[in-house]
């Protein structure tokens, strides 16, 4: 939203103006890492598992806050993210740094198959095209349940070869390694969104998602463009199913299912869609809200939907997206 008004300053004062948005991204990752020596074990646990998905979301806003692409699939990523990861592990005993590395290359390439179809259509066209590809992928996970376990999935507790550090084992038991590979993985996913939105490419993103003809009329490639962002979104959500894996040790077939494909749209809209910093909070609140009225009532979802109803009345471009319009026009 911004990028226009600091594409047209000088040099001097576009880094400026980019000050403080590099050092509010800063100071979140530097919170996050400061908070596992004070949090108790169990909120260090919920941390990671907020921090993964949020990667997760991060990753999905780069196609529909950014690109204007809402999608229906993107389970299928997260979940070729974690059978890459986990399979490799569980049959191959491959390492953790070579099978969060298959994890990402899984989504990328899953992605740009999925994406020279599914981007010859747009809207609602694409949307349902995407769902189609997920559930495909989930029947697949499913019928396959003697390799990928099903529904009931697989466990790689004890499976796991201990991290090395040069000549120090650290074994992924240890909270701590489960924390910082958390927080790995969203700092790596929250960090390049915020370097793909301020570039040129990310420019043209938001060009795509305001005017997709007028782009084209000025000479860009918006179907190369688009394929871009799907791209990224696929990589940065497989990178977040490899590192779920290794944070929890388990995979299974639900996490391809059309419910964990509206998660994250679900996390993006009530963070703010177009913000970097609006799938982190999302994350955060919803989870943080389930967590708490699951605690003082059995009907907690509908504790839940009604603090949802109020958030969206409240912030109706999402938290981050609305603080932006009314306070802090400078948030990427």
């Amino acid at each position: 939203m911004m990028e226009g008004p600091v594409a047209e300053l000088g040099p001097a004062a576009a880094e400026e103006r980019r000050r403080p948005v590099r050092a509010l991204h800063l100071a979140i990752l530097a919170a996050l890492l400061a908070a596992q020596f004070v949090a108790s074990p169990f909120q260090r646990s919920l941390l990671a598992r907020i921090m993964v998905l949020g990667a997760y979301a991060a990753g999905y806003n780069v196609l529909v806050g950014y690109t204007g692409l809402m999608s229906l699939g993107h389970a299928m990523f997260f979940a070729a993210g974690m059978y890459a990861t986990g399979l490799l592990t569980y049959y191959a005993g491959a390492g953790a740094a070579a099978a969060f590395a298959a994890g990402l290359a899984a989504g990328v390439v899953v992605s740009i198959v999925v994406g020279v179809i599914a981007l010859r259509t747009s809207g609602v066209a694409f949307l349902i095209v995407t769902l189609m590809f997920a559930q495909v992928f989930y029947l697949t996970a499913l019928y396959f349940n003697r390799i990928t376990g099903g529904d009931q999935g697989l466990i790689l507790a004890g499976r796991l070869a201990p991290l090395r550090l040069g000549s120090l084992e650290v074994p992924f038991t240890d909270p701590a390694v489960r924390y910082n590979l958390a927080l790995g993985v969203f700092a790596a996913c929250f960090l390049l969104t915020l370097w793909l939105v301020r570039s040129p490419v990310g420019r043209v993103l938001i060009a795509v998602r305001e005017n997709e003809e007028r782009t084209r009329m000025l000479g860009y490639n918006t179907f190369a463009y688009k394929l871009v962002a799907l791209v990224v979104s696929g990589g940065l959500s497989g990178m977040a199913g490899g590192g779920y894996t290794l944070l929890f040790s388990y995979l299974g077939a639900s996490f391809a299912s059309v419910l964990f494909s509206i998660y994250p749209l679900l996390w993006t809209l009530l963070g703010g869609a177009g913000t970097t910093i609006g799938p982190l909070v999302g994350t955060a609140v919803m989870t943080y809200l389930l967590d708490l009225a699951s605690g003082v009532t059995d009907s907690y979802l509908i504790v839940v939907g009604v603090a949802l109803v109020l958030i969206a009345i409240r912030f109706p471009a999402g938290i981050m997206g609305t603080i932006r319009a009314r306070w802090a026009r400078w948030l990427p």
